[in-house]
């Protein structure tokens, strides 16, 4: 009997594995993984840098009278920009009472003599508050000071605070400490000379310190840590600076004292945030 020819196909070993491959990986999976990487991109690099957070906390204090605070950190400027303009339209809008600035507003180390300055001078000149504008150093202050830095901030109505206090109102007195990792913090003289009850808000941007001076002070506010600037859902910072000891952002207490940590406004090192916008706080200190 002659054999019967078939068009039969047999499939190899091979072909059976792409197709296996095919089915739990498919296709569409690399342009969907193309296109939340660049909705990503978008959003840290154009988006999220520029949409400022503004956050509202109320505590108690041996004060007089209600006292509206405003916390900035680590603006960062560069110049009078989008995020600048931001800025000055969210304090006319809440209209504290303090400006406080808890260092890092200039925009980059690299640049002419005070060239770094001139974004910080535009911020610092178009700020007014009814008890002043108060700020201290920072690292990036510390890295290339300004000429004639006392001249500086008395040009542009700010008052720098570096290792010594002052008078915001007859029961609130602010206190400032130079950056206590890249200078020469000296609380005891930060401290010197403020009257007993009076409610003392003492500044400085490493929240690291926080464990030298608790107990000393009613009210600490610092920054530095950016909130980490980058950071993925479920997960810790990838990266914290140099200073930030176990402080990440908001409320800690110790001692008696509370501290607000601020997430900041600017950026440093790369110009993005992700999953961590910038800040602007507002407390309210109540009798």
């Amino acid at each position: 009997m002659d054999a019967i020819a078939t068009n039969s196909r047999v499939t190899s070993p091979n072909t059976t594995l792409r197709r296996e491959h095919q089915r739990r990986h498919p296709r569409w999976l690399l342009p969907l993984f193309i296109l939340l990487s660049i909705a990503a991109g978008v959003d840290a690099l154009l988006i999220e840098p520029y949409r400022i957070e503004v956050t509202h906390h109320e505590i108690h204090g041996a004060v007089a009278s209600p006292l509206k605070i405003a916390h900035l950190s680590d603006i960062h400027a560069h110049g009078f920009g989008r995020r600048e303009r931001e800025i000055l339209k969210i304090l006319a809008e809440e209209r504290p009472d303090v400006i406080l600035i808890t260092g890092d507003s200039p925009g980059r180390w690299l640049g002419p003599p005070n060239g770094d300055y001139a974004g910080a001078k535009s911020v610092y000149e178009r700020l007014h508050a009814p008890l002043g504008v108060w700020t201290v150093h920072g690292n990036w202050e510390n890295a290339q000071p300004v000429h004639n830095e006392r001249v500086f901030y008395q040009s542009v109505g700010t008052r720098l605070l570096l290792n010594t206090n002052g008078e915001a109102r007859p029961d609130v007195w602010i206190s400032g400490l130079d950056d206590p990792y890249t200078g020469i913090a000296k609380p005891d003289a930060a401290l010197a000379g403020i009257p007993s009850g009076a409610y003392t808000i003492l500044l400085f941007h490493s929240p690291g310190y926080f464990g030298h001076v608790a107990g000393r002070a009613n009210l600490c506010l610092a920054g530095h840590t950016h909130g980490g600037q980058v950071r993925l859902p479920l997960t810790k910072p990838l990266w914290l600076p140099r200073g930030s000891g176990h402080f990440l952002e908001g409320w800690y207490e110790e001692g008696g004292t509370k501290m607000y940590v601020s997430r900041g406004i600017g950026t440093s090192i790369l110009p993005i945030r992700f999953f961590c916008r910038p800040e602007i706080a507002f407390i309210s200190v109540e009798p």
